[in-house]
C-alpha cells in the first residue's frame, strides 16, 4: 500500500463538492440546501488544508500555514451562514408552515 498523495485529497474534495452542488440544485428542501452548502464549504476546507500540507517550506525554513488560516475563515463564514440560513428557514416555517425553497418568495406578503 502506498501513502496517501495530494491527488487523493483533491479527488475526495471534488467528489464532496459535486455531491453538495448536485444536492443543492436538485433538492427543494431548505434544510437540505443548507446542508449541501456546508458540504461544499467543507470540500473547500479539505482542499485548502491538503494544499497547505504539501506546500513546500518558505525559503527561510518556516512552514507557512496559509491554508489552515483560510480554512478557519471558511469555517467562520459557514457558521454565520448556518445561523442566518436557519433563522430564515425558521421564519418561513412560522409564516407558511413549509420549508420548501419554492415557497420562499411568499414571505414578502
Amino acid at each position: 500500500m502506498g501513502s496517501i498523495q495530494l491527488t487523493h485529497y483533491l479527488v475526495l474534495s471534488a467528489v464532496l463538492f459535486s455531491v453538495g452542488a448536485v444536492g443543492f440544485l436538485v433538492r427543494r428542501n431548505s434544510l437540505v440546501a443548507l446542508m449541501c452548502i456546508e458540504l461544499m464549504l467543507n470540500a473547500v476546507n479539505l482542499t485548502l488544508v491538503a494544499f497547505n500540507r504539501w506546500m513546500p517550506a518558505n525559503p527561510g525554513g518556516a512552514v507557512a500555514h496559509h491554508g489552515q488560516v483560510f480554512a478557519f475563515f471558511v469555517i467562520a463564514v459557514a457558521a454565520a451562514e448556518a445561523a442566518v440560513g436557519l433563522a430564515i428557514v425558521l421564519s418561513l416555517y412560522r409564516v407558511r408552515k413549509v420549508v420548501r425553497t419554492d415557497d420562499a418568495n411568499l414571505m414578502k406578503e
